[in-house]
């Protein structure tokens, strides 16, 4: 019934095709909201466990680092960091893991229907989106609940988020396009995700980290938007806990990490246009 839809949005209104950006974002709506359903269709909890799947490894994760290896008492906000940067990590992880699966998934799509091929790998960082943001909700009770006082340069979280939704769809869309001809890329990636798990800032704090390996993992964009996120939310005011990318790199040391997620998007969106014509006859 969900790709019924999305067939329907594609071939219906056909002089929508030529506005372009309207005719782009109307398919990537439809088809994100139908993955969205799709993904959670015949599961008993249903769309509870965007919320549980996070909060059960927290719960875990809080209790081996809070508890046992005593990092509560580096800071108060721990258990807040904590969860800021797993909600983080599980959008990254489901981003890219459905994008690289999506244009084998949507095969009868690529092989029946004319659109352009770059809605299927996009619609699906949508999609996690979507959990990524009531996850967000979860992290804004426990920001309440640290009786955190929200304040005007929150906003600057927007432009965060951005960020690292460009690097989420660049790497979605080279993992999408190179599964196609290499399938066995997922058990190369589900590797990649549980050390890019444990090679960032997410259960400990950087300045754990020497200055040398703070220099390589600063040069991630997840990195530096987490590092972000929780200075401007949990330590405005505390240097110690407020490590970021300018003191590691300097006052424009930020500049790094956003250039490697542009580059990333760049890289995606060439790599993927120039594969889009054989896509269909390869999957």
């Amino acid at each position: 019934m969900s790709e019924a839809r999305v067939n329907l949005a594609i071939a219906e209104h056909p002089e929508e095709r030529r506005r372009g950006a309207s005719y782009l974002l109307r398919i990537l709506g439809v088809t994100a909201a139908a993955d969205y359903k799709l993904k959670y269709s015949g599961s008993l909890l249903g769309y509870v466990w965007s919320v549980a799947k996070p909060l059960l490894l927290f719960t875990m994760l809080y209790f081996v680092y809070g508890h046992i290896f005593k990092l509560d008492k580096v800071s108060a906000y721990y258990p807040t960091s904590l969860l800021m940067g797993l909600v983080c990590f599980y959008f990254f992880a489901d981003a890219t893991m459905l994008g690289m699966y999506s244009l084998v998934m949507k095969e009868s799509m690529l092989r029946k229907l004319i659109f352009p091929r770059v809605v299927i790998p996009i619609s699906t960082v949508v999609t996690a989106a979507i959990t990524f943001m009531i996850n967000l909700l979860v992290v804004g009770v426990f920001v309440a609940a640290a009786d955190i006082t929200p304040r005007l340069d929150w906003l600057y979280l927007l432009p965060l988020l951005v960020e690292l939704l460009a690097f989420v769809v660049g790497v979605s869309l080279i993992l999408a396009t190179l599964f196609v001809r290499l399938r066995d890329l997922s058990q190369i990636w589900e590797l990649v995700v549980q050390l890019f798990m444990f090679g960032s800032p997410i259960m400990y704090p950087v300045g754990y980290l020497p200055e040398w390996a703070r220099k390589i993992v600063f040069l991630n964009p997840f990195t530096q938007v987490l590092q972000d996120a929780r200075a401007l939310v949990l330590y405005p005011d505390v240097p110690r806990n407020k490590i970021t990318v300018d003191q590691v790199f300097g006052p424009y040391g930020r500049l790094a990490p956003i250039g490697v997620a542009l580059a990333v998007l760049l890289v995606g969106l060439l790599f993927f246009r120039r594969e889009e014509p054989w896509l269909a006859e390869r999957v």
